[in-house]
């Protein structure tokens, strides 16, 4: 498919569309919530979403009827559903690399003949994908049988995952999420993705090398942060087992079969996934390996289960009861409309702790460009900056800014309305949080509330007068709220889907390649041209800016090696 085919909108009528948002913003009352509330007792009803036990609340946005109906014709004019149609077809809707998104395949099962269109030919992308994922539950079957030991013959206790960006947080996501509170881990997953020195350590600390089995995922073998810990690894189980215990300990997550030969690992220990598959969306590929090894594959598959759950209802529910298609289109309007620059998330459970970090990598590097398709500048705001924290800790935190700072910062608030524990008076509590908070960024405080309420308490007029302003929370702040049963494999993996495909439906109406990320090349580049200037015996002819190579001296000496 060419370039110019998804180029469905011209620029003007995009640039029309998020005009006209930005209009709807700028009326009167247009940015507040408790009028749009007050002159319908039906909106929380009416701009909620459900899909079986899962609901998607947007109704404490300032969006109203007219705003949504902009916002469906934006996605009209945008080719939204065209862009559905394609994606699942496995057109090369990530234009910059002739590549499609066909990560769904992953999770499909292997007869639903989802394809992956290629330059020559296709891919039976979901037959492909089934038949990894077969080999995958063979091996974990065999490890949690003990057919497959160490290279001493003792059983594995430990799997150690090496990985980076979406090697690693996305299966870390996952299988925290699902271990958390436990006692029923099959292995004791740990993971190691940075190349600082420290973090080896941290991540092999306790740890018995003649039951560690060692997980390398990089598709190209190459990822230096991911070479750099696979070789210290492979010294650690060296040092400690010897040379040829290598085989019996290292599995690959790569394609790079030479490389992996080259490292020691056997050929059956190779499990391979394709370039359809992007990173930040592989931990339901060999890449997430270490989550069934952890839990078991049983739950791995419910997992799986539920984000194919949430692929169909993305590519056949109507809009007005499409949980993605809602959730990027009010991202849209607080980003578009209102000037948003970024986004909380706040997963009231201690098991998401880590979900703020792989929505980081998913929304900002898919959808933090600045150029179409075409390559023209977008004209508008794309991915605004994620952050968050489980609740209730971020309310000790940076919640203060958010309740009455200076910037608006809309939030997602994710709850399971049951918990896995025996104290139901934590989590009731915890729940009580969540609404608090939601509610007290749409309502505030006003001051004259305050005041009231002081005098009402005997303060003196001059202390009311000090403090009062100080205690004022603006309100008219805006929050989704998405809540569901229980945390478990099955929801887990429909919550994942749903913000994968959100980022899909923001990076079709921007007018952007939500798959690419080409940006993050740029410094990996530059590093590896650093690298060798950094060693003591390094020409001292450095050809960088006058700032970094001041910076590369005075590392040096640091380090007392100038």
């Amino acid at each position: 498919m060419s370039m110019t085919h998804t180029e469905i909108a011209p620029f003007a009528d995009r640039q029309a569309g998020f005009s006209h948002l930005r209009a709807l913003a700028d009326r009167m009352d247009g940015r507040r919530i408790t009028p749009l509330f007050a002159a319908d007792p039906a909106r929380a009803a009416r701009f909620t979403a459900r899909f079986d036990d899962l609901s998607l609340d947007v109704s404490k946005s300032s969006i109203d009827d007219v705003a949504l109906q902009a916002l469906f014709g934006l996605a009209a004019t945008a080719g939204l559903d065209d862009f559905r149609r394609r994606l699942f077809a496995g057109e090369p809707v990530n234009t910059t690399e002739h590549r499609a998104a066909m990560h769904m395949a992953l999770r499909a099962p292997e007869d639903s003949g989802l394809q992956a269109i290629l330059p020559h030919g296709s891919d039976d992308a979901a037959a492909m994908a089934g038949d990894e994922r077969a080999r995958m539950r063979r091996f974990v079957v065999a490890v949690h049988d003990r057919h497959i030991r160490g290279f001493t013959g003792q059983v594995f206790t430990d799997v150690l995952s090496i990985g980076i960006g979406g090697s690693d947080l996305g299966p870390r996501v996952a299988t925290e999420a699902l271990t958390i509170g436990r006692s029923d881990a099959k292995l004791t997953p740990h993971f190691l993705s940075n190349v600082d020195g420290h973090a080896f350590l941290e991540a092999t600390r306790g740890l018995d090398p003649a039951r560690t089995l060692v997980l390398v995922a990089s598709k190209t073998f190459t990822t230096q942060e991911t070479a750099m810990n696979a070789a210290a690894a492979r010294a650690w189980i060296v040092a400690a087992l010897g040379e040829q215990a290598v085989a019996s300990h290292f599995v690959a997550l790569s394609t790079n079969v030479k490389a992996v030969a080259a490292f020691g690992i056997n050929p059956d220990r190779v499990f391979a996934f394709q370039d359809w598959v992007g990173g930040r969306y592989s931990l339901w590929s060999p890449v997430g390996l270490v989550i069934p090894l952890a839990v078991g594959w049983e739950k791995f598959q419910q997992m799986l289960d539920g984000a194919w759950s949430m692929d169909c209802h993305f590519r056949d529910a109507p809009w007005q009861q499409n949980l993605p298609v809602l959730l990027g289109l009010t991202g849209i309007w607080h980003t578009n409309a209102l000037g948003c620059a970024t986004q909380c998330i706040l997963a009231y459970d201690e098991r998401l702790r880590r979900l703020p970090a792989h929505l980081q990598q998913l929304e900002m590097e898919s959808n933090g460009k600045h150029v179409m398709l075409s390559g023209a500048p977008t004209g508008w705001d794309t991915g605004p900056i994620l952050f968050g924290e489980p609740g209730t800790n971020a309310q000790h935190s940076f919640m203060q800014l958010v309740h009455q700072g200076t910037r608006t910062v809309p939030v997602d608030f994710i709850l399971a309305a049951n918990a896995d524990h025996d104290r139901p008076d934590a989590h009731r509590a915890l729940a009580a949080n969540a609404f608090a908070q939601a509610e007290a960024l749409m309502h505030g405080r006003s001051e004259a509330t305050i005041r009231a309420d002081m005098a009402a308490r005997g303060i003196a007029a001059p202390e009311i007068d000090a403090i009062a302003p100080h205690r004022v929370a603006p309100g008219e702040r805006p929050s989704n709220t998405i809540m569901f049963t229980r945390l478990d494999p099955f929801s887990l993996g429909r919550l994942i889907a749903l913000y994968e495909h959100k980022v899909a439906v923001q990076g079709c109406l921007w007018g952007i390649d939500s798959f690419d990320q080409w940006g993050v090349e740029l410094g990996k580049q530059l590093a590896s041209g650093i690298l060798p200037e950094l060693t003591p015996d390094a020409a001292k002819d450095h050809r960088h800016d006058a700032s970094t190579n001041a910076l590369i001296e005075r590392f040096l000496s640091l380090r007392g090696e100038s």
